[in-house]
């Protein structure tokens, strides 16, 4: 018994930490427990039946088999167990959420005992996640005559599973906490640095915002046993930044319901809001979750008597108080009415959150239930040759006769699945469409795992054309929580079907790529549907949305998506880049250009950002695509030229053969599969079969929005504001300020080149200013330190080959070695150049920071508050995203340069340009 033993030290370890024993999940560890069960002189015997019965994941686990087995064993008399009666054990496999458990019911359901099977069917009535192999069964069965399969399968058909279920409340007491103000970032819910902790739901929910909140959190719950803890953005949008679903299960572990009480810490069912609303990719995890966000417009922009906007010093709208959330109000959510009332006080319309489709994930405690259920209703009915009746809320289908149609809406119209024969789909349609391309990303990858094993599901479906397992978010530092966690992600799922980044058998060289860089090399086709679980999965191919690792999972398993057609922003540009301006000022002069152009309202957030950007290549372009999600977007689309999308297919291909060349393809041949398809769509271009997409000249956006090139006459750079007035303001993104307004005197204390948002050429850039300074001044002398990452290894292998990176080595201090990875992450930096290992480094915030209270120039994405650096005791931490030239400029002067000094060094230097397209893009 000694990993009994084992498991019992543990629980006391844990004990000490505030924590109760941790979910079994392996085999070996169960069958320890049911042994000493069916000792009755054993004592531990009650703990293991405490264990057993309460503390045991379900789906595909390696406990889950050895679970069912024993209670298949209860049920038909070969084990008797006093404590578990054949009715509970029917009970205990009804909360198993199918695999092994499934196999038992179907076993038990068509075996020769009819009162056994009459149970077993009813049981089976009720579950949702079946597979091809489980429906065969049935199907086989049902063939053969056998009428408890007929049984089951009109049951099914009837979506009994669901109609049985119970009726939403009508009203739903709620009581506010006001969680911050401003935009309430997924790293105050789930913070990275805890980023190891996410598989082990009770540990790491203790990370949620702070001790004080959860304790304020308890007491409105002792104070308010009747109603749900809503979880408020105040003046803000609840849930920005990463696509988090540790974020949602952490607010549903401290507010929501328990799923099963024989599921230890999955909770169901919280309730956000926020006065901007909710970030799109959070709404979609709450989604998945069962539960309620609401929009709630508590503050509105103040008017005079003329009804224009009102404007403080600075230029920027004043707010005023529609009505209060402050914590501790009592509020009312009616889901007839669909209205928010405080006592008898209607607030505001809130039948966004209760659309038809919102109303069956609540009440089926979250959308799993509803896709999984939807599949086995039409299974039931094509066996029963039947037609299914209409139950779920019909799909909405919105077509506008004679208007066009933008990009996204091309894309979804060509994926969609089950929608009405020849009918065009316009925005606003709710649309079950397939995936093409999947990524899972290392920090949130085991839950993505334990989502997987929750559905039962053991293979990637075999629609989806390709899917990778990062390791880029761990590549930092190998220490012992890395070291424990990522070869068992690995392994999980190179065997679901995934390339991985580590090979779990140890033949390939560790890939450790940003995983938005690898997915855009492997998206091969312009039409195509890009599901990843990090919200910065916005490839230049195609279109790509950040997800939960429950939608990820969900994807991986089914290939498919469901979602509405967002509605689009169309972005042009008029006028010319001056020749000392790099790419990355574009992009971040299109979020400011768009704010002043109406008025400060964020016309992207939650929209498609339809760019055309025409001369780019992918590369170059992600730096845009990948931007958008600091724009509030749902996702981006490129428009290309034809010419531009094939040299981007092209290096896509050069760098998927790299992949297999280094043994990364897999059984499947899925990378192979990948070259073809690419070389198939290149053929489509060339001949003029299928152009590059386009949208049509007639499609109706929701804005349209011309950036000026010509106004872009100095660097800009993303502000966090640390000390704005209105707290609100601060950690945006949305403050873009102009290099001069730093005055060339700002301290910078550290600087890093890295992240997705950076590309091959920004390497090159470094090379070339290294070089022009050590000309100009004899020598390159760092007066901060600059910490490069660069995004791939087949990015350094082409700087290698170009002759970059020898320049890059010559000058660094620091050069990552990967037969003797870091163990232990940095704390302390000198001023001199680092050359870390491919991933994401600082950029991600869960292995290294800068030190507390540095101001950090960054090519990096996230300026929120811990993120890359902290507050110290003195000062607050600043992160300011700039382009790569600036930050290089920024370490060698240890301030912000001047817009001259600036000038000067870029003078001859190979910058990522940009001139608009002179063709009409559209189709």
């Amino acid at each position: 018994m000694s990993i009994y033993n084992d498991y019992i030290q543990e629980i006391e370890e844990r004990k000490g930490q505030g924590l109760h024993p941790k979910p079994i999940d392996t085999a070996e560890l169960l069958s320890e427990v049911i042994a000493q069960i069916k000792d009755t002189a054993n004592p531990n015997r009650p703990d293991c039946l405490n264990f057993f019965i309460y503390n045991t994941l379900p789906g595909t686990t390696p406990a889950a088999g050895v679970k069912a087995k024993f209670l298949k064993e209860i049920i038909l008399g070969e084990e008797k167990v006093a404590e578990i009666t054949p009715d509970f054990a029917f009970e205990l496999l009804s909360h198993m959420k199918g695999g092994p458990s499934i196999a038992v019911l179907l076993d038990l359901a068509l075996g020769q005992n009819e009162a056994i099977a009459k149970q077993a069917a009813e049981v089976l009535k009720t579950q949702v996640f079946l597979y091809e192999a489980d429906t065969y069964r049935l199907k086989d069965a049902y063939t053969n005559g056998n009428l408890i399969a007929k049984a089951i399968l009109e049951s099914y058909a009837k979506a009994e599973f669901f109609t049985k279920l119970p009726e939403v409340p009508e009203e739903i007491k709620v009581v506010t906490f006001i969680a911050g103000e401003g935009d309430i970032s997924t790293d105050l819910l789930s913070p990275g640095n805890q980023a190891h902790s996410r598989s082990d739901r009770e540990l790491h929910g203790k990370c949620m915002i702070s001790a004080q909140a959860q304790e304020e959190i308890k007491a409105l719950q002792a104070q308010h046993p009747d109603k749900s803890v809503m979880l408020v953005a105040e003046k803000g949008t609840m849930g920005v930044g990463s696509s988090r679903m540790s974020g949602v299960n952490n607010v549903a572990l401290w507010t929501g319901k328990q799923a099963s009480p024989y599921v230890p810490f999955v909770n169901i069912a919280p309730i956000v809001a926020g006065t901007n609303g909710i970030s799109p990719i959070f709404l979609t995890t709450v989604d998945v979750t069962g539960g309620i966000g609401i929009d709630l417009k508590n503050w509105v922009k103040k008017t005079d008597e003329n009804g224009e906007v009102v404007r403080d010093e600075n230029g920027e709208p004043v707010l005023e108080q529609k009505y209060s959330v402050a914590t501790g109000t009592v509020l009312t959510i009616n889901t007839k009415t669909k209205k928010l009332y405080n006592g008898d006080q209607e607030l505001i319309d809130i039948s966004r959150s209760f659309t038809p489709q919102k109303m069956e994930f609540i009440k089926a405690g979250g959308s799993y239930a509803i896709v999984f259920g939807k599949k086995i209703q039409t299974f039931a009915a094509k066996t029963l040759g039947i037609e299914a009746p209409v139950v779920f809320a019909p799909s909405k289908e919105v077509s506008h006769e004679g208007q066009g149609l933008t990009a996204v809406e091309k894309i979804f119209n060509r994926n969609a699945v089950g929608t009405t024969p020849g009918k065009v789909l316009h925005a606003g349609s709710d649309v079950r469409v397939t995936v093409n391309i999947v990524g899972s990303q290392d920090t949130t990858g085991l839950m993505t795992a334990q989502e997987l094993e929750s559905m039962a599901a053991t293979v990637i479906s075999p629609i989806v054309d390709g899917a990778y397992q990062s390791g880029c978010h761990t590549a930092s530092v190998w220490d012992k929580k890395a070291q424990t966690n990522i070869p068992k992600l690995m392994k999980f799922m190179n065997d679901f079907g995934l390339i991985t980044a580590r090979d779990p058998k140890g033949v390939y060289h560790s890939m450790t790529d940003v995983i938005h860089k690898v997915l855009n090399d492997i998206t091969v086709d312009d039409r195509a549907i890009i599901i990843g679980g990090d919200s910065h999965t916005r490839m230049s191919k195609g279109v790509a949305f950040g997800a939960d690792s429950g939608t990820v999972a969900l994807a991986l398993a089914t290939g498919e998506a469901s979602m509405p057609i967002p509605e689009s922003v169309k972005v042009t540009f008029k006028g010319e880049m001056k020749s000392y301006m790099d790419f990355r000022d574009v992009v971040h002069a299109t979020q400011a250009q768009m704010l002043h152009q109406f008025g400060g309202e964020n016309v992207f957030q939650g929209r498609i950002i339809e760019v055309h950007i025409g001369t780019l290549t992918a590369d170059q372009a992600f730096t845009f695509t990948d931007w958008t999600a600091e724009m509030k977007a749902k996702a981006s689309i490129c428009i290309s030229e034809d010419e531009t999308l094939i040299e981007s297919l092209e290096i896509a291909k050069s760098r998927i053969q790299i992949m297999i060349d280094k043994g990364m393809d897999n059984a499947n041949k899925v990378l192979q599969g990948l070259i073809d398809k690419a070389n198939k769509r290149i053929a489509e271009i060339r001949s003029g079969e299928q152009p590059a997409l386009k949208p049509d000249a007639n499609a109706k956006y929701y804005a349209e929005v011309v950036v000026d090139l010509d106004a872009i006459a100095e660097p800009m750079i993303a502000d966090p504001d640390v000390n704005n007035k209105d707290v609100s303001k601060r950690y945006t993104h949305d403050t873009i300020r102009p290099l001069s307004f730093y005055g060339g005197d700002k301290k910078v204390d550290l600087g890093f080149i890295g992240s997705c948002m950076v590309h091959k050429g920004d390497m090159k850039i470094l090379a070339q200013m290294l070089k022009n300074i050590e000309k100009q001044y004899g020598k390159v002398e760092f007066k901060a330190p600059l910490v490069v990452a660069p995004p791939t290894y087949n990015i350094v292998d082409e700087l290698k080959a170009e002759g970059d990176w020898e320049v890059l080595q010559k000058y660094s201090g620091f050069e990552f070695d990967d037969t003797n990875p870091k163990s232990v992450a940095r704390t302390e930096y000198e001023n001199m150049l680092y050359l870390e290992r491919p991933g994401c480094n600082l950029c991600m915030g869960n292995q290294e920071k800068a030190a507390k209270g540095d101001t950090v120039m960054a090519t990096s994405t996230r300026l929120f508050q811990g993120r890359v650096v902290e507050d110290s005791a003195e000062k607050k931490g600043e992160s300011l995203l700039s382009s790569t030239p600036v930050v290089v400029l920024s370490t060698i002067l240890g301030r912000t340069p001047s817009i001259e000094e600036y000038v000067q060094a870029v003078e001859g230097i190979n910058l990522t340009k940009f001139a608009p397209s002179h063709k009409l893009l559209v189709g």
